[in-house]
Order: structure tokens, then sequence, then C-alpha cells
């Protein structure tokens, strides 16, 4: 993997805490999946994040990180026969938000009051924002059935990348992608949001 790559895998881990307000966090589940039947976990091989063939760092901080959330959930990690792989993907898009100037003619607000206008070409003009758009995916996979059975997406501009690959920025992307994981081990029904955390 080329220097430029590494950096921008890195990137996706830092999407969460180099966000100021925070990224866009969706999630879906299979409602035809027997979430019952799943007590253990392991991982899909390769990942992902692996493409070069060889596991990242940032790899193994996903993977610490997505098992402590698992076990919080009472699934245990299994390597032999797990119910469930978990799998992860990310990519790094450049974007560009344009936001267009009000009209140069008019009243302007009203505080002019006709009495003079700007001059000609006067105006403002288009503000045009270029920023690094991170997407990062937690999948959960039913090992036997080969299907996706949840998904955990979490879309921010990324702003630190210095940052990214830390294990803290890491931890805390993936905290935030889980707290849309309805379910438990063992459990059919989907659980509803801890009301004593904050």
């Amino acid at each position: 993997m080329k220097a430029p790559t590494l950096l921008a895998a890195g990137c996706l881990a830092a999407l969460l805490s180099a966000c100021a307000t925070g990224p866009s966090i969706r999630s879906d589940y299979d409602q035809k999946a027997d979430f019952s039947r799943y007590r253990t976990f392991g991982y899909m091989s390769p990942l992902g994040t692996d493409k070069a063939g060889y596991s990242s760092l940032l790899t193994e901080r996903l993977k610490d990180a997505t098992r402590g959330q698992m076990e919080m959930r009472g699934y245990v990690y299994n390597t032999a026969d797990p119910d469930l792989l978990i799998n992860f993907n990310g990519k790094l898009q450049q974007k560009t938000q344009v936001t267009q100037a009000p009209p140069a003619i008019g009243p302007y607000y009203g505080y002019r009051s006709g009495f003079y206008g700007g001059w000609p070409g006067y105006g403002w003009g288009d503000t045009v924002y270029q920023y690094t758009e991170g997407t990062l995916n937690i999948d959960l996979v039913d090992a036997r059935r080969k299907q996706l059975v949840w998904e955990g997406v979490a879309v921010g501009e990324v702003r630190n990348p210095e940052m990214a690959a830390s294990q803290q920025s890491v931890e805390k992307a993936v905290a935030q992608v889980f707290s849309k994981y309805p379910f438990r081990a063992g459990v059919a029904a989907p659980q509803g949001p801890d009301k004593s955390k904050p």
C-alpha cells in the first residue's frame, strides 16, 4: 500500500473525533434475521481495510474496538465457528460545497430604503468550500448464510488526519457506530437505548 493510501485509510478512523458537530451515523438490519441465534463472532478474511494483503494498524485497532463493543453486548469471540463475521470498509472523497450569494440588487434587507445601491457588479459572490468526506462501514454478516444482517455507517468531514490512526479516535468512532446496534447476544428482539446513560 502506498503512503498516501495508508494516510487516507487512517483518516477514516478519525472521522468521529475530527468533526466539530459529529458525523452522520445510520444503521439498518435484516428484519427477517433471527438475532437470537447469534452468540459468537469472528472477523472476515481478508477484511475490507486489508486490501494490500496484510493487516494494517488501522485494522488491528478496529478489531480491538469492535471486539470490545461486541463483548459488552454478551457476544463471545470465536475464531473456529462464529455465528457472525465482522467486516470493515472505508473511503475518502473530495467534496465541494457551493453556497450561493444573495442577489446583488434589491433593498438589501430593507435598510438602504432604495436611496442607494451597490456599484455595477457588486455582490459577495458564491462561497466555495472544499473538504474531505470520510465514510466508515461496519458490517455484521451471518457466517452460515453469508448474508449481511446489520450495517452501521458513519459519514462526516475529516479535519484532523494527524490523529486519524490513534487508538482513542478508533474507539470513539466504533462506539458511536455501535450506539446504533440494537441487539444483545442470544436475544431476538431489538433493545431500546439505555436511558440511564447520558
